[in-house]
């Protein structure tokens, strides 16, 4: 049975990450840190009524607690996946009303969202009504010109009227138009403050912080004032980070020993073998675990070259690990 996942506990999130957070990614994540909410891929809300399932939404019972983000802007459409993803088991449902990439806009959800907050409001209210999980929304400070304190907090205010139980802030406007979303993770400029007066003026609301923390030293202060921090691209690339949340941040007496995080992945990767998944579907997700300690050039060497063999097995895994100190 599932551990019970309540939205208004302290909370460390690794951000969805399309081509990233896939399945694989989560169950090695899970082996490095028990308390961590993982999240999926973003999924549109016509991929998940129409398309494979299966392959969208298919997880281990290993990774709960798992959340899925939604991509749309209907909200018949919203709450629909919401019931759909409701029935799959998955812990919480998020609005994406922060990604800013040309494709997301097209097709009317992400960022570009912050500039219809009454619609937001609906979808939210509408996925509050099809399911008993936690809806919360992930969201940007604001785009464009938009002014950052008015446009935050009257998504909020309107969302949390609609029933939304919780938020996370990429403290960073959006820029619509003229900046690319690698770009939008960079240039605009980091406003903590803002998040942090958002959890003044709202004290009783969960607010979780996201952009730019690269080490849990620097999440721990957002983490101490704040409900939660979400880490992305830093906890992809360097998961040795994940090995250190249970002790520093929720008084584990150890933190995971990489070592035996990595066994752990060996039967894992003989039954996705065994089912006719390739080896580097899974260690792919994993080439940055060692970064910095002897032997990790070894280790993501063969990683990298023998686990695309037709024939590669996890044995592929324990000779990179022979190589590690």
């Amino acid at each position: 049975m599932k551990k019970q996942y309540e939205t208004m506990t302290k909370v460390f999130s690794v951000a969805p990450m399309m081509e990233w957070t896939d399945r694989h990614c989560r169950y090695f994540h899970r082996q490095l840190s028990k308390s961590a909410l993982l999240y999926a891929e973003m999924v549109t809300t016509p991929a998940v009524i129409h398309g494979d399932r299966q392959r969208l939404l298919g997880f281990d019972d290993q990774e709960h607690p798992v959340a899925v983000q939604l991509g749309g802007s209907d909200p018949d459409e919203l709450a629909e996946a919401s019931r759909i993803c409701t029935d799959w088991g998955y812990d919480e449902i998020n609005l994406n009303v922060g990604c800013p990439s040309d494709r997301v806009q097209s097709g009317r959800f992400g960022a570009c969202l912050m500039e219809e907050p009454d619609l937001v409001a609906h979808c939210v209210e509408a996925m509050k009504g099809a399911t008993p999980l936690p809806v919360t929304v992930k969201c940007r400070i604001g785009v464009d010109q938009q002014d950052e304190e008015e446009a935050l907090d009257r998504l909020v205010d309107l969302t949390l009227a609609a029933g939304c139980d919780g938020f996370t802030v990429h403290a960073r406007k959006a820029w619509l138009q003229g900046l690319s979303p690698k770009e939008n993770r960079d240039i605009p400029p980091l406003n903590y403050d803002r998040v942090h007066r958002l959890k003044q003026r709202l004290p009783d609301v969960h607010i979780q912080l996201n952009g730019g923390l690269q080490t849990l030293d620097e999440a721990l202060p957002h983490f101490q004032q704040l409900d939660g921090v979400m880490l992305g691209r830093a906890a992809y690339h360097n998961p040795a980070l994940l090995a250190d949340v249970d002790k520093h941040l929720f008084g584990a007496e150890e933190a995971t020993d990489l070592f035996a995080a990595v066994e752990a992945m060996v039967p894992y990767i003989d039954a996705h073998v065994a089912a006719g998944g390739r080896v580097n579907q899974v260690v792919r997700h994993m080439l940055g675990l060692f970064s910095g300690r002897p032997g990790a050039r070894r280790w993501r060497q063969i990683l990298t070259i023998e686990s695309v063999k037709p024939d590669a097995t996890s044995q592929v895994l324990l000779d990179a690990l022979a190589e590690v100190s």
